[in-house]
């Protein structure tokens, strides 16, 4: 469809419902257990109070803000607090005191699946959702896939880290192939995102700030894990995704762990171990990236666009983060002009919308019509942004790094010289 605007689908948003309401979605066994657990818990974060957590379950006010913000659909990851769990589960991996925590833990989640399926239903096309599994029973988690993927969340199964204290074996063993097969078979991706895959190791103000330093080594040991294990050489269509990790660290991973691959497998007795995990591998590490993996790429950057070619321009799904308070909302198409000026109008075009549409099965048609109306002009993406017109807020969000609001003068590479 010929346009003089961008369709941008955002691959990282977050929602939830308010806390009591999940009560009606619980099994009813748990309603109970639910109204003495609420009754004493004390939501932890101040964003998911008052007008600002408004925006996590509001299905009219996100659509208004979202539009507003040049954005015609959204990939809604969790955010708000579900049943029985202390904070949220995004960031959640410490291990089940009891067996019977596990099973409320576990129902909370499946709430949250069934609240999530009903709220992208109110926005039929223009939205859809990553739902939630544990992985203490993978018998459990499957038909979780399939109850999820027929109603209608498409955006994929949420991967729980698997740190050392969780219980769980890594991911490369084969105890997760069962779950690996129902995702490739449905044809729905598996999510890594940034805070699910590392442990809180406590409450002090260090252990919160170590644990934010090392998000992203958590999830690149995922990557690893799923490369280097077999995952992604047993599941030739399983899609895996990273999102809001960033993408510099992806080129420098992707080259290490091809040259790891390359020189085992021609090593010696003395390294047959190493030798014997190559041997396995059909394709080098890189070639699985591009044949099976993606970005979230959250706060995408100018000097994040110029490495695209080493990342894979069809690798990369644009997103803004709403309704967090780092998001680049209410000033997305400026994030966007300043992060896609003079590129190839056919490589933003994949970017913002077209890899989003394919990964998760969004009609073009129905969101190329409404971006006709609200999407960002080509044409001004294409000259950028002049950083003397933004406000100073714009610097809450990590996408407008190195730029100066209110000045003429600012720092950041040419996309046109990637």
């Amino acid at each position: 469809m010929n346009s003089t605007r961008y369709m941008v689908i955002s691959a990282d948003c977050h929602g939830g419902a308010d806390l009591l309401a999940y009560r009606d979605y619980l099994d009813p066994v748990y309603r109970a257990d639910f109204d003495s657990w609420a009754a004493d818990y004390e939501i932890p974060y101040e964003d998911l109070k008052g007008e600002e957590g408004i925006r996590n379950w509001d299905s009219d006010q996100r659509l208004r803000e979202l539009e507003a913000d040049g954005i015609v659909a959204e990939v809604l990851f969790p955010n708000t607090i579900p049943p029985f769990f202390s904070s949220s589960s995004l960031g959640s991996q410490r291990e089940a005191e009891s067996p019977e925590e596990l099973r409320r833990r576990w129902a909370g989640l499946q709430a949250h699946n069934r609240w999530l399926a009903e709220f992208c239903a109110a926005a039929k096309g223009r939205r859809t959702g990553v739902f939630q599994v544990m992985l203490h029973d993978i018998d459990a988690a499957v038909e979780e896939v399939h109850r999820a993927a027929a109603a209608g969340l498409r955006g994929g199964l949420l991967l729980p880290g698997t740190p050392p204290g969780s219980g769980l074996p890594p991911l490369y063993y084969h105890y997760y192939d069962p779950l690996w097969r129902a995702c490739a078979e449905l044809g729905i991706p598996i999510n890594v995102h940034s805070g699910s895959a590392g442990p809180r190791p406590g409450d002090r103000p260090e252990d919160h700030v170590l644990f934010m330093l090392e998000l992203r080594w958590w999830d690149q040991r995922t990557l690893r894990h799923l490369i280097l294990g077999g995952v992604l050489e047993r599941h030739p269509d399983l899609m895996v995704i990273f999102t809001e990790e960033g993408l510099g660290w992806i080129p420098g991973q992707l080259s290490a762990m091809d040259q790891f691959v390359d020189s085992m497998r021609h090593a010696g007795d003395e390294l047959s171990h190493g030798a014997q995990v190559a041997q396995k591998l059909s394709l080098r590490p890189s070639e699985y990236w591009r044949r099976q993996c993606y970005a979230g790429a959250s706060f995408m950057h100018p000097s994040e666009s110029a490495i695209r070619d080493a990342i894979g321009v069809g690798q990369i799904m644009w997103g803004s983060d709403y309704p967090h308070t780092e998001s680049s909302y209410p000033f997305s198409e400026a994030a966007i002009r300043f992060a896609y000026a003079g590129i190839p109008e056919p490589e933003v075009e994949l970017m913002l919308g077209g890899n989003a549409s394919r990964v998760f099965g969004f009609d073009l048609d129905q969101l190329g019509r409404l971006a006709q109306d609200i999407g960002p002009e080509r044409v001004e993406v294409g000259r950028g942004v002049d950083p003397a017109t933004l406000p100073v807020e714009v610097a809450k969000c990590p996408a407008f790094a190195g730029i100066a609001p209110g000045s003429s003068k600012t720092r950041w590479v040419d996309n046109r010289k990637a």
